[in-house]
């Protein structure tokens, strides 16, 4: 885990719930609606890191919780952005809710409860007590919106690999895209299958 102290990691995916919003807007606005929030809040961010990473301006709250590896690199709320765009203009709507979310509520509660009670180290500093809650938090979201059990817990399983394994590519960006593909490849190889 990062050197950040347990609040500013609070604060950090407290920056996740964003995602919610995503959700909402696509539920109630439509697709293209969700799209439109997307490409806007992309081209923000990407003006900020432009601001932060080529001018050096320090932005108070977001130079606080950044990693390491991030203050002289894109942030992860980029990537995340960027995931989001994917699923929401790729993959049926359900799943694109699960792949959101469970990079949101998946990823943050491994990073929480990882820091504050992590004890058996498995992969990358991960622990296992926080892969063991995001995989059950990832299952608890597709159960909730997918129909096919099967598919939700090769959906959440495929989100907490991703989580795990994934090192060089941010997982802000893997998450989304691998669980819903493994999800919508699935569905249809079945739908085929009948």
């Amino acid at each position: 885990m990062s050197g950040i102290s347990f609040a500013n990691e609070l604060l950090r995916k407290g920056v996740h719930f964003t995602s919610i919003l995503i959700v909402l807007v696509y539920a109630f606005m439509g697709k293209q609606a969700c799209q439109a929030l997307l490409i806007t809040y992309l081209v923000l961010t990407l003006g900020i890191e432009h601001l932060r990473l080529d001018r050096g301006f320090k932005l108070p709250v977001l130079h606080v919780v950044l990693r390491q590896k991030e203050k002289s690199a894109i942030g992860s709320y980029v990537y995340f952005t960027i995931g989001a765009l994917i699923v929401v203009s790729v993959f049926s709507k359900n799943i694109a809710f699960a792949a959101i979310l469970m990079t949101t509520f998946g990823d943050m509660s491994a990073a929480l409860i990882g820091k504050r009670y992590g004890r058996k180290r498995i992969n990358n500093g991960k622990s296992l007590e926080g892969c063991i809650t995001e995989f059950i938090v990832d299952l608890i979201i597709a159960v909730l919106l997918l129909e096919n059990p099967f598919i939700s817990l090769l959906m959440a399983f495929t989100a907490t690999y991703v989580e795990t394994t994934f090192v060089k590519i941010d997982d802000n960006l893997a998450i989304p895209i691998f669980s819903a593909s493994a999800a919508e490849l699935t569905l249809l190889i079945l739908t085929m299958l009948q």
